[in-house]
């Protein structure tokens, strides 16, 4: 049985407040038709700016992912929703937006799929199509790297980080898995982004991480984590690194099949590597799956699993 693209059943909207900006951000998914992608709509604007993602409009990657058109309009921190999309699926949506950033909701990516849970996933009748890995590709900046490889099926993740402070465990900074809806689900996706102290004054003068609080980012001061709550997950550092990961490599909109691995990676590295190796014809594959073997488990999402089960938990 082929595996076929997917949307959602209907509208759903929410609110929240921009993760930089301070301000409330209205949002809006709405269904849209085989092949249109992933669709931004900057709402506030008029007439509307439609900016559809790829590799080539991310054009920001300080503290976030943000795409620009030429004209310079943006929509940034779009890595969480990017995430979430991957795990359920969804290759064609329209995301209306009135401000150039999108709201931060918790910091993770939990919110945005319990959002396009509750509008339902509509298959379409087209193919899906995923990006098979044919050779190793990899970029380096200074002591930081990531690479895709071949491997024989799915979306295989290793990724390390390497933090030098009390509350971050060494033996905790190491993270792999084997990629499908439920396992980032039940395992990665309330992975909230994290930041310290230290660095909060200088986000601050550069009108960064104004909205930002105890309710969507962990905060660490010198010595440990300052959510009265504490961690979600003993290792939610580097399982946030690759909720953010996974959301970057997703800007075409395409699951690839492959292995990823990457050393202390951020935003600007995962793009980096996605468009070499969109850059590289010999280096990936288009393909579709016919009898959804290969990678049946990463593409069935809702079928056996409802997300409330565990986005609600």
């Amino acid at each position: 049985m082929m595996i076929r693209q997917r949307t959602i059943k209907k509208e759903v909207s929410a609110s929240g407040i921009g993760l930089h900006s301070g301000r409330k951000v209205n949002i809006t998914f709405k269904p849209a038709p085989a092949d249109t992608g992933i669709v931004y709509v900057r709402s506030d604007m008029s007439p509307k700016v439609y900016m559809k993602t790829s590799a080539e409009m991310v054009r920001d990657t300080e503290l976030c992912t943000a795409i620009i058109n030429d004209t310079g309009a943006r929509v940034a921190t779009i890595e969480h929703l990017s995430a979430a999309l991957s795990a359920t699926g969804i290759d064609n949506l329209y995301i209306e937006v009135d401000a150039p950033e999108l709201p931060v909701m918790d910091g993770s990516a939990q919110p945005f799929i319990y959002l396009l849970e509750s509008a339902g996933i509509q298959i379409l009748s087209a193919p899906k199509k995923f990006i098979k890995i044919t050779k190793k590709v990899r970029v380096e900046l200074e002591d930081k790297w990531a690479e895709l490889s071949p491997t024989t099926a799915g979306f295989k993740l290793d990724l390390q980080i390497d933090f030098n402070h009390p509350a971050m465990d060494k033996s905790l900074q190491h993270y792999k898995m084997d990629f499908s809806g439920v396992k980032f689900l039940k395992h990665v996706s309330r992975a909230r982004t994290f930041c310290f102290m230290r660095d909060v004054e200088y986000m601050h003068a550069h009108n960064l991480a104004l909205g930002g609080s105890l309710d969507n980012a962990v905060v660490l001061d010198d010595f440990s984590v300052m959510n009265p709550e504490g961690l979600r997950y003993p290792n939610e550092f580097v399982k946030h690194k690759l909720l953010d990961a996974i959301g970057d490599l997703y800007m075409s909109a395409q699951s690839i099949v492959g292995e990823f691995k990457a050393y202390k990676t951020g935003h600007h590295l995962n793009n980096m590597l996605l468009r070499t190796l969109l850059a590289d014809a010999t280096a990936y594959k288009l393909i579709t799956i016919e009898d959804g073997m290969h990678c049946a488990e990463q593409n069935r999402f809702l079928e056996e699993e409802k997300v409330s089960d565990f986005v609600l938990a």
